[in-house]
């Protein structure tokens, strides 16, 4: 493999000076140089390189979109056959029409579907059609809803992060939008007694950590919204295709108004879905509202999507996320306390979440597992090419990761 970078010359210099954060997408800009790969020119299966050549055992997944694996087979050679047919036309290409039927056939509670490239915009879509259906104005969103939709004051502008006041969100559209904590039901019941006949949406994104047990908490949540005339909307953008094939509403059993996919329907192409009851999408229709995108109906992703749903519904694919999840989290865990570290991996298995003590700790378990050849996120992801043998070879290395934060 060619070196992409002399000595003199490092990406991230390179990047920062001419792109704010070194990178378009926030938590992908590197935070733990040298250890950490400041760029990855190459993914194949559950591995990655980077422009040294360093080969890494990969939990990250692009951030959760890689399901099946990098370079996978199907997805590829879909890819590869639409290019030679065309990327994007000025009328509706039949892949608009078969890919939004596949999906709404997986996925319980989407009797419609339309399709755009991120999973912010999918999610103003969102907001858009539930102020027009329902009349209302107002929004309660529960965990990270995206940089374009963290409008509230406190709500989470990024994954991890909140802010008092959100810079560059006008006071009179942040007075719209009310940030509630997973699983405060004393702060909703309140927010629904002062504002329930002017809320919209009830907009969730699952607490990851929480996942297992958040059954209770979304029928909380639905009889909420129907007792106030409110819609309830899910942000799937992790949990579907991931968690269950039919995300959260599989999960749980509890149907949502309105939802959005991404990560995983493409196994990387960009592609949101926005979907949901047939009745609340027709203001669509009606012209009340107005969703449209140049790119929606680009041929290339919905190729890659139609070909990743079909491999999720037909091979397996989440038994073994399950599984291989279990495995990693069981181990990680294991080994975690063996070593007297205090470090958890808590949640669902297919997207469990680093817990810390201290965050020291974890930064240095990390710095120490690049080292050693693994690349991990703070929630973890595991795709359909990590083997049994995967696995056991990311524990090895996580002990020998583990022996040097010990000393």
């Amino acid at each position: 493999m060619a070196q992409m970078q002399s000595d003199a010359t490092r990406w991230r210099e390179r990047a920062l000076a001419v792109m704010p954060v070194g990178s378009s997408t926030n938590s992908k800009a590197p935070a733990l140089l040298p250890e950490e790969p400041e760029v990855i020119v190459r993914g194949r299966g559950c591995r990655v390189w980077d422009d040294r050549g360093r080969e890494f055992i990969d939990y990250r997944n692009a951030l959760g979109p890689v399901t099946l694996g990098y370079a996978d087979a199907r997805v590829d050679a879909a890819i590869r056959a639409q290019l030679d047919d065309g990327i994007l036309f000025g009328h509706p290409h039949p892949l608009e029409t078969t890919t939004a039927e596949l999906f709404c056939s997986l996925v319980p509670g989407a009797e419609a579907a339309r399709f755009l490239k991120t999973g912010g915009e999918a999610l103003a879509a969102l907001i858009r059609i539930a102020r027009a259906h329902t009349g209302h104005d107002r929004i309660v969103q529960i965990g990270y809803n995206g940089w374009l939709n963290s409008l509230a004051p406190g709500a989470r502008v990024l994954p991890g992060a909140t802010s008092a006041q959100v810079p560059g969100v006008p006071a009179a559209l942040a007075e719209l939008h009310h940030a509630v904590d997973w699983d405060d039901r004393e702060t909703l019941d309140e927010l629904f007694a002062a504002h329930g006949s002017q809320i919209a949406l009830i907009l969730v994104a699952a607490d990851y950590p929480s996942v297992p047990g958040a059954t209770d908490f979304y029928r909380h949540l639905r009889a909420t919204a129907d007792a106030h005339g409110a819609l309830l909307g899910y942000d799937e953008m992790v949990t579907g295709f991931r968690v269950a094939l039919g995300g959260m509403a599989e999960f749980t059993g509890v149907l949502p108004d309105l939802s959005v996919f991404g990560k995983g329907v493409a196994n990387g192409m960009p592609l949101s879905v926005y979907c949901g009851r047939r009745d609340v999408l027709s203001v669509l229709d009606r012209g009340e509202v107005v969703v449209s995108s140049t790119y929606g109906g680009e041929t290339l992703s919905l190729a890659a999507a139609s070909a990743t749903m079909s491999a999720m519904r037909d091979d397996g694919v989440i038994p073994h996320l399950h599984a291989a999840g279990a495995r990693l989290q069981t181990g990680m865990n294991a080994l975690f306390a063996a070593a007297g570290v205090e470090l958890r991996l808590v949640g669902h298995p297919t997207c469990p979440q680093f817990v810390a003590e201290d965050e020291r700790m974890l930064q240095t378990f990390l710095r120490a597992a690049f080292r050693h050849g693994l690349s991990f996120y703070r929630v973890v992801y595991v795709n359909a090419a990590h083997t049994d043998a995967d696995i056991d070879e990311t524990l090895q290395r996580v002990h020998a990761a583990l022996a040097e934060v010990r000393t």
